[in-house]
């Protein structure tokens, strides 16, 4: 092997008869201060592609945490209409007899059904009725004169509020005691 003072270069030719000949020729004497440059090149070079490869895992990170972001957003979209079929679902079950009835039967089922997919996806509902009125997951749709009750106790709820995996998907609609 070679120190770094000299370089020996060498070149190729292809030969009519498919051969290759190497010729090398004599090395020659590099200075030192070509040494220190070529060192310095080679330095540069390794901090650049160190810098790069930096630069891609980054780039990587941030397009894995932009697709989850995106994916979660869309889901809370489509979960936030299922919602108010849900809500209908609800409101209709409420005018719905005791007695025994098939169509209110299927109704029942298929609100039954529809919960359990959106349980499956992380959405739990929360109650509200008799719970401190909470800014955060609650949104105050009127004030109610209060007739004994503790003044800012959630007194109904008009919409009922659901979370996602532990974060709130929709907040509950609700009436507050003065």
């Amino acid at each position: 092997m070679q120190g770094l003072n000299h370089i020996q270069e060498t070149e190729t030719t292809l030969f009519d008869n498919g051969l290759y000949e190497v010729i090398e020729e004599e090395p020659t004497e590099v200075s030192e201060d070509e040494v220190v440059r070529l060192k310095g090149e080679l330095a540069t070079e390794r901090d650049r592609s160190l810098r790069l490869l930096a630069e891609f895992d980054n780039y990587r990170r941030r397009t894995n945490d932009e697709r989850a972001f995106a994916e979660e957003a869309g889901k809370r979209e489509i979960l936030l209409a299922l919602l108010d079929v849900m809500d209908d679902f609800d409101r209709a079950l409420l005018h719905v007899g005791t007695g025994p009835d098939p169509v209110a039967d299927g109704l029942k089922l298929i609100r039954q059904r529809f919960s359990d997919v959106l349980h499956s996806n992380g959405v739990t509902p929360f109650d509200s009725e008799g719970q401190p009125f909470d800014p955060a997951v609650h949104e105050a749709m009127t004030m109610i004169d209060s007739d004994g009750g503790e003044s800012g106790t959630v007194y109904a709820e008009a919409r009922r509020g659901y979370f996602m995996n532990g974060k709130l998907l929709r907040p509950a609609l609700v009436a507050v005691l003065k």
